[in-house]
């Protein structure tokens, strides 16, 4: 658990929770209702909606199935297809802008291209592998799909590079090449286009860089490239005021907003945090200081924080007053949080700007975002009450997604399971949703693996009507494996772990170069 008053920015407790009243929409009455969806045999990782209207659901991880779930049916209970394929785990899952390919990545370096044209008419079960091939270097840790084009996609990998794929090039063998690269000097964390504009793409890294970047600049002929395509590089270092460094924490996953004007990353050992696209320094960060009812979440209680596991967080908004924005995040405290996420214009007008002079004139906890030492701080918005909080889950939640149009969040992470969270108990894709549970289970504080193995199947299969031996082992030693890690790792402190601190002369000069984005 992160402790917030070490590592928030800005403003006293009663000063964040006097927020503007906020627009309403059915996401405000809470996701109470869930029903998990079973056909994986280990952890889930990569969840996907299809694209316009979300029929299909796509979920992929350890078990390196790919299943698809129908939700124009009246009562989804199985997977409508799979597919086969990848050699081990499934990290990323994406379909094209129509829906023509759905394309999967992870741990075996390969990209697999499917074509589901025909799934939910023709398509036979028997149509489970990939038509398509294109190998990488490493590890892949996102795919990007061009929002117009299906053929044009781009991979991010630890390798360090973004391939761009186009498959109107025939190949010359049967596993595709990129038809160009850029190179970088970290692992690349997540890549994803401009929902609008098509040039435009968002990356992220490992040493904590976040750009947005130019496809004109970044690929073709080499005398018209430039700075590997970076025209923003966004402020992701952290600051205190009673620390001569700063902190670069990870930048694990970015995603923009649906119609592209904001951006979210997901940060090790910190909170979500949101940019304006066009804005280089943070315009919020969402927390879980308090409950949704507003009242604070006492001390020493387990709340939002990510120091465990990749996690991508996704942005949504409610049907019934698609001009709210939300933010949805998996957390290590077994749940899922949502926030309601105000217009960027007034987010920007309520950031306080601090003078790099007058940084440490006061001896306090404050944490503020910079360029450098020698640049001003920013101390972004808290949005510390979150809209709801998703239970249900009895691990570590990872990954989460919202659908386009249903009043819909889908869950999951280390568990086999992946859990659906409805505000009505009825809904048009299931006949009826069990009320989730309201409280999430504990973190044990001892270290006695049996004792963990029996909380863990208690809760696991209260309710559970059927019961696989060994399926269901597998599942109890994963959760307290993962318990462990947390009682290891689970307080991280961004300050505390890898940081990135300017020379003497650069803060004596007040213009400290920071890293770059590999430009």
């Amino acid at each position: 658990m992160l402790n917030h008053d070490n590592i928030l920015p800005g403003y006293s407790r009663q000063h964040r929770r006097t927020q503007p009243t906020a627009a309403q929409s059915i996401f405000d009455h809470g996701f109470p209702y869930s029903h998990k969806l079973s056909a994986h045999v280990s952890c889930v990782n990569a969840l996907t909606f299809s694209r316009k209207d979300g029929r299909f659901l796509a979920s992929g991880g350890d078990d390196l199935n790919i299943h698809l779930w129908d939700f124009h049916q009246e009562n989804v209970t199985a997977p409508c297809h799979s597919f086969v394929g990848p050699l081990r785990n499934i990290f990323c899952l994406k379909f094209s802008c129509s829906n023509r390919f759905l394309f999967a990545g992870g741990v075996d370096f390969q990209v697999y291209q499917y074509d589901i044209s025909r799934l939910g008419s023709t398509l036979t079960k028997e149509e489970n592998r990939a038509v398509g091939f294109f190998r990488e270097h490493d590890s892949i840790r996102e795919i990007a799909c061009h929002p117009y084009q299906d053929e044009l996609f781009l991979v991010a990998s630890d390798s360090g590079r973004i391939a761009l794929h186009d498959l109107r090039v025939q190949p010359r063998s049967l596993i595709g090449r990129a038809q160009d690269a850029i190179q970088l000097e970290t692992e690349v964390t997540g890549v994803q286009y401009h929902p609008q504009t098509e040039h435009l793409f968002v990356t992220s890294d490992g040493q904590g860089n976040v750009c947005l970047r130019d496809t004109r600049m970044a690929f073709g002929a080499r005398t018209e490239r430039s700075g590997n395509g970076v025209v923003l590089h966004y402020n992701t270092k952290l600051s205190k005021r009673r620390l001569k460094h700063l902190s670069n924490p990870e930048s694990s996953s970015v995603t923009f907003g649906a119609d592209g004007n904001q951006i979210a990353v997901t940060m090790l050992h910190y909170f979500p945090t949101i940019y304006g696209t066009s804005d280089p320094n943070p315009i919020a960060i969402c927390t879980g200081r308090n409950y949704p009812d507003g009242t604070p979440v006492p001390e020493g209680e387990r709340t939002y924080s990510n120091s465990c596991t990749m996690k991508h967080g996704c942005f949504g908004r409610p049907p019934d007053n698609p001009g709210i924005s939300y933010y949805c995040a998996g957390s290590d405290d077994f749940c899922g949080y949502l926030w309601q996420i105000p217009p960027v214009e007034e987010l920007t007008v309520r950031r306080e700007e601090i003078a790099s002079r007058d940084w440490y004139r006061e001896d306090s906890q404050v944490v503020g975002f910079t360029k450098d030492l020698g640049s001003a701080r920013y101390l972004p918005v808290e949005l510390s009450t979150p809209t709801t909080v998703l239970k249900g889950h009895n691990s570590i939640v990872n990954t989460t997604v919202i659908h386009p149009y249903l009043p819909l969040i889908v869950t999951a992470g280390i568990e086999r399971d992946v859990r659906l969270h409805s505000p009505t108990k009825s809904t048009p894709f299931l006949h009826e949703m069990e009320a989730s549970p309201t409280e999430a289970r504990k973190l044990l504080k001892e270290t006695d693996r049996e004792q963990t193995r029996r909380v863990v199947m208690e809760h696991l299969f209260r309710d559970a009507e059927g019961y696989d031996f060994e399926r269901d082992r597998e599942e109890v030693e994963t959760i307290a494996l993962f318990d462990g890690i947390l009682r290891i790792e689970g307080q991280g402190d961004p300050f505390g772990r890898r940081w990135v601190a300017d020379t003497d002369e650069d803060e004596d000069e007040g213009d400290g170069e920071d890293e770059d984005c590999n430009d």
